[in-house]
């Protein structure tokens, strides 16, 4: 079988192929890619369709796994478009984990942040009508 993603750019230039287009038949994308696609095209027509194969291309450089969780996180938050999932699966890629332990920097200043409470607010309030 032909890898579908080979011809996404093909596709891309004419959209109303997407659904007749051969080497896409029997792609196992899960679930979440056809409720993006619909959101999109009801949103925004054949426009949404373009936004579609522009998700579906990221897995041309990205794992599907990833692009699979920036699709379902897009969906969640209500940001429904290629921009938020690309932003998304890139957050992912680049996010690291935290390695920093401070016991190690002993030079750096320690920092002692309080609860502000509304007489501190009053205080101020005071100080400007003075």
């Amino acid at each position: 079988m032909a890898d579908p993603l080979h011809y996404l750019a093909l596709i891309e230039t004419k959209p109303n192929a997407l659904d007749q287009a051969a080497a896409l038949q029997g792609w196992d994308l899960p679930e979440v890619f056809q409720h993006l696609r619909h959101l999109l095209e009801t949103r925004m027509g054949n426009r949404g369709k373009r936004e579609f194969i522009q998700v579906l291309r990221l897995m041309e450089a990205m794992p599907k796994d990833i692009v699979t969780f920036a699709v379902t996180e897009a969906i969640r938050l209500g940001a429904i478009g290629f921009d938020a999932v690309k932003l998304i699966a890139l957050a992912r890629i680049e996010w690291r984990p935290a390695r920093l332990d401070l016991a190690a920097y002993p030079h750096l200043p320690r920092l002692a942040v309080k609860t502000t409470s509304a007489a501190d607010y009053a205080a101020l309030v005071a100080e400007q009508a003075a």
